[in-house]
């Protein structure tokens, strides 16, 4: 079956949704968001190294 369009106007163009943004931080929070992140880098970094240091050095003190 044949549908005439010539009439019709052509649909809008899609644009796409706005995206939706969560709660935004305070700068307090961003602080203690970021201290809490550094201190966990660092720890992850440095507790490997200090922990296998320090059993070392226990040893050497109980010999």
């Amino acid at each position: 079956m044949f549908v005439d369009f010539k009439d019709q106007p052509p649909p809008p163009p899609w644009q796409p949704r706005p995206a939706k943004r969560g709660p935004q931080l305070t700068p307090r929070q961003q602080r203690t968001l970021g201290a809490i992140l550094g201190v966990n880098i660092l720890l992850l970094l440095v507790a490997p190294i200090g922990g296998a240091t320090l059993l070392e050095l226990l040893g050497i003190v109980l010999r």
